[in-house]
């Protein structure tokens, strides 16, 4: 019953309604004294500041071979609720730790694809951190359209972050730019900075975003019955699954030219230049790497509540405090870093490259998927119902505003944003669904992207241990993958669809230039040979052929059942929506 009041008083606070213009003078007056009391009473009292929360439960770690004592109760704080400032502050940075490392990673990876200078590294990484913390209040504060029934954000603590999967077409596409001149080659065949390619890659990205923006005025339910989990599973698995040899490489001493001649003397990793530089492999190499994944596994087997939901974050810390001891640390990019920083500090120019359309829009698919996703998850861990109309209105509203996002981010100098989920398993962990603690969240964010001397401290973590921390964060997401396809009932069909989407995309991810050389026109028509690069970019990029080949095959095939097919009831509770929808009669088990 509690519930629903709250669910009522929330529905009054999103309706955004305008003050009658009836509204007495005095009756104002008596809101702003009554809004100041409360002010007051919240800055100047031990309920207002402190509350009568558990702090010890969130900083109190397992300790090994000890029986834990009896879990305490931890009051529940919903979306509207009165919360203690401090608890506040400290839940809200719990969530900008666990998302730091998936906010940072994009802008190093990508920086060092297109070969920018470690200043544009630190800058990109500085932005990554504000705009997410900028854009994250969109989805949190929930706008309503005036003369609209639609909404732009969730209401919800959905909190932003740049999305994985440009890093796939970013890899894909830059080679190809190198090779027809976009992007500029000195005499000997190196690779020289490329900005003019990044604003291409966010041009095109802030266009393709137009997509996401029409699709969030399609109902929720049909936009599921569109892309249901057989076609965004292989999706999200490949993305992930291409990302890890990433990780991989920069574990063992980096991602780069050292890769090929690890005893060379020019070869030495990260650079030759670089403190402690060793050829690519190397042993001190892998054991900083894997001194970030013991750390993570500590975290979750005997961690606080507090380490467990940011234990990613932890363990880049425990590799870098190693990896400085042990004098692997460059400090030259952190000297010369500014104090502060903001957006637009640095400038690309800005232009469509019209091979990475079509991946691009693939990758807005994904970003909307997550977002229903990510946005039923918040819902549910907020104790807010996950059907009906406001359901779906926060649906819609997280949709737009993931594609207003993504235009902003582009005009923000950032590649596209997505919704993340790791910040719904802080929500469950601490009890507190409360927005207030976004707003924290987004407030921690901006600070750190400011100060410029702390993005730069992130630049310079060695390769190895960045690569342990990110070789984790790219298998958690084809393992997200994973369990977005075991919602599938898997019958034949199922199968058969999925086998015909992953022969495509483990394909081209294990050969990547498998479609580079079926094109041999090589004229002056620049818009065949664009066309023709945009072709070959898709068919080479896993996620994006998987994706076009299972929705294809998702209309093509229909959905039948034999007798392998039965199952029992716990089996149709993970039934995908599509099938429910279509009313197709499961078999039943005896």
């Amino acid at each position: 019953m509690e519930d629903n009041q709250n669910f009522t008083t929330i529905n009054s606070d999103d309706s955004n309604s305008l003050p009658s213009p009836l509204v007495s003078p005095q009756s104002i007056g008596a809101k702003a004294k009554s809004l100041g009391h409360r002010a007051f009473k919240k800055f100047t009292t031990k309920e207002g500041i402190v509350g009568d929360y558990n702090y010890a439960y969130l900083f109190t770690p397992k300790i090994p071979f000890v029986k834990s004592k009896k879990p305490q109760f931890q009051p529940f704080f919903s979306l509207n609720s009165k919360m203690p400032l401090l608890l506040g502050a400290i839940l809200g940075l719990q969530h900008a730790l666990a998302m730091l490392a998936g906010v940072i990673t994009p802008a190093i990876i990508i920086a060092g694809t297109i070969n920018l200078s470690v200043e544009i590294e630190q800058y990109l990484v500085s932005v990554s951190l504000i705009t997410c913390g900028l854009l994250s209040m969109i989805q949190i504060s929930r706008i309503h359209i005036p003369f609209t029934k639609y909404f732009i954000g969730t209401g919800l603590v959905s909190l932003v972050g740049t999305s994985f999967a440009t890093i796939t077409i970013i890899s894909a596409a830059i080679p190809q730019m190198y090779a027809n001149g976009t992007c500029p080659t000195a005499s000997d065949g190196t690779k020289l900075p490329c900005p003019d390619g990044y604003g291409a890659i966010i041009g095109t990205s802030a266009l393709c975003a137009l997509l996401e923006v029409l699709l969030s005025f399609i109902p929720p339910k049909l936009l599921q019955k569109m892309f249901p989990p057989i076609v965004t599973g292989p999706v999200v698995l490949l993305i992930g699954t291409s990302l890890i040899k990433s990780g991989f490489s920069d574990w063992a001493g980096g991602n780069s030219d050292c890769m090929s001649h690890p005893e060379g003397l020019f070869a030495l990793c990260p650079n030759i230049n670089a403190p402690h530089a060793l050829p690519w492999g190397s042993a001190e190499f892998i054991g900083l790497g894997f001194s970030v994944f013991v750390t993570i596994v500590i975290c979750e087997r005997w961690g606080a509540p507090i380490m467990r939901s940011c234990a990613v974050i932890v363990g880049l810390l425990v590799g870098c405090i190693i990896a400085a001891a042990c004098g692997y640390f460059g400090h030259d990019g952190i000297d010369v870093a500014p104090a502060a920083t903001f957006v637009w500090v640095h400038t690309f120019k800005l232009s469509i490259y019209g091979p990475a359309v079509l991946p691009m829009l693939a990758v807005y698919i994904v970003c909307m998927m997550e977002a229903i996703g990510d946005v039923t998850a918040t819902c549910d861990v907020s104790r807010l119902p996950v059907e009906g109309p406001e359901y779906e209105s926060r649906i819609q509203g997280g949709i737009l505003a993931d594609g207003l996002n993504g235009i902003l981010a582009g005009l923000m100098t950032l590649t596209p944003m997505s919704t993340f989920a790791q910040n719904n398993g802080v929500i469950s962990l601490t009890k507190c669904a409360n927005r207030m603690v976004g707003y924290w969240c987004c407030f921690f964010l901006i600070v750190m992207g400011v100060f410029s001397k702390f993005a730069a401290a992130l630049v310079a973590i060695p390769k190895p241990v960045l690569g342990g921390m990110t070789t984790f964060l790219f298998t958690s997401v084809a393992v997200s993958g994973l369990r977005i396809i075991s919602n599938i009932p898997f019958t034949r069909r199922d199968r058969f669809v999925l086998t015909c989407a992953l022969i495509f995309g483990f394909g081209a991810e294990s050969v990547s230039n498998w479609f580079s050389y079926f094109f041999t026109y090589s004229g002056d028509n620049t818009g065949l040979r664009g066309f023709l690069d945009a072709i070959v970019l898709v068919l080479e990029t896993g996620f994006a052929v998987a994706g076009f080949v299972a929705l294809i095959m998702n209309l093509l095939i229909p959905q039948e059942f034999d007798d392998e097919d039965i199952l029992d009831d716990e089996e149709l509770e993970g039934v995908s929506q599509e099938v429910v929808q279509s009313e197709i009669p499961y078999p039943q088990k005896a």
